[in-house]
């Protein structure tokens, strides 16, 4: 039983499971998908606000432990020298689809899409992770290199929607960050009196964090990726990322233990809340946001590995151009922050609806990375 659950874990199901109901619901009863997803559920609350503002907390407070761990001595990124080429990769895979889809929005000539940009600046974390392991095998070097680049850029896409895409009904009040600063210093002090249980950092810490966000009116789904890094944690980290020491007991590893699955089977919710995109939806911007992400990030990744390893910072070891150029397609799989950029980008709904599409669309990269692979050459390590 343990076995089956761990696959479909690895395998992303519930995140796809979600999507492909959300399509067929929203194609076959439109109106009672939308009334579903956004009609009060729980109180005020929506299904939607649930699923994005509360939810997603735990997805990205997930990733945040990651990137703590990896800083840690042993990890993939300490010394911080290693962590150059892929964060020079991170931002090739977020200037390139910039670029591409302006450029090609230029040939159009819509200005009523310019707001798009954004979406295709991210990487699916789970999928690209997914992908990677079966084109390249679960102990390549590239796995490391890539979930670093896919969470870096989910990281700056959640930026961009603080900062690009404000609701102009609800501008930016950074006064109410006065919070979230509030939890980390909780956080600080909790850690100092070695407190050894993650969950008052998360009540007492991450609580204020996300109020500090949420009316600040910036996406309140970073609350936990400031506290996270204050969770005690082992003096050295003996595995790469994603990957759970079982040993560990420290707060920060229990965390990861505690949740991970949690979140992981939590994203079916998030899958039928953003995945319910009509097929005549798609429109000339479905299409500016696909050829955003395969081209624009296959070209900036590899471009700026490239560029990384001139200036004198290498890729990891055991990973050549081949792997980089592979590594960029598969980066280009834009799916959970892509879709969460498009709900944010356009207010016409037939105009988020066709981007979403062009970000689930992005899923046929898989299929160009694997046959690249094979043409290349590139054989999984065991």
């Amino acid at each position: 039983m343990l076995k089956r659950i761990n696959m479909l874990r690895e395998f992303s199901i519930p995140l796809i499971a979600g999507v492909v109901m959300a399509l067929f619901w929203a194609n076959l009863d439109p109106p009672g998908y939308h009334r579903f997803v956004h009609a009060p559920l729980v109180g005020p609350l929506s299904f939607h606000f649930i699923s994005n503002e509360l939810f997603m907390v735990f997805f990205f407070g997930i990733a945040a432990v990651e990137i703590t761990q990896s800083c840690l001595p042993g990890g993939d990124l300490n010394p911080p020298r290693k962590a150059v080429n892929p964060l020079l990769a991170t931002l090739g895979g977020v200037l390139g689809p910039v670029a591409v889809y302006h450029l090609l929005n230029g040939v159009i000539g819509s200005p009523a899409l310019t707001n798009g940009w954004g979406i295709p600046t991210a990487t699916d974390i789970a999928l690209a992770w997914l992908v990677a392991r079966l084109v390249f095998g679960a102990n390549h070097p590239v796995i490391s290199f890539l979930l670093l680049l896919a969470i870096a850029d989910d990281a700056i896409g959640l930026a961009i929607i603080a900062v690009f895409y404000p609701d102009p009904a609800f501008p930016v009040a950074p006064v109410w960050l006065g919070l979230t600063v509030a939890g980390m210093i909780v956080a600080w002090l909790m850690r100092r009196c070695g407190i050894g249980s993650y969950w008052p950092y998360l009540v007492a810490g991450g609580v204020p964090s996300w109020l500090g966000l949420h009316y600040a009116h910036l996406h309140p789904a970073l609350a936990l990726v400031f506290i996270v890094p204050f969770l005690p944690s082992s003096p050295r980290e003996k595995k790469h990322l994603f990957e759970e020491d079982i040993r560990d007991v420290s707060p920060l590893a229990n965390f990861e233990h505690e949740w991970k699955v949690l979140v992981d089977f939590g994203l079916f919710t998030f899958g039928l809340a953003n995945g319910g995109v009509e097929f005549s939806a798609a429109g000339p911007v479905t299409w500016l946001v696909l050829v955003a992400l395969l081209v624009g990030k296959t070209l900036g990744v590899f471009g700026c590995g490239l560029l990384g390893r001139g200036l004198g910072f290498p890729l990891p070891s055991g990973m050549g151009t081949r792997h980089l150029l592979v590594a960029g397609m598969i980066a280009g799989i834009g799916f959970t922050v892509a879709l969460f950029v498009a709900g944010e980008a356009f207010a016409d709904p037939l105009v988020q609806g066709a981007a979403k599409m062009g970000a689930m669309l992005s899923i046929v990269i898989a299929l160009l990375a694997f046959l690249v692979a094979k043409l290349l050459g590139i054989r999984k390590v065991p």
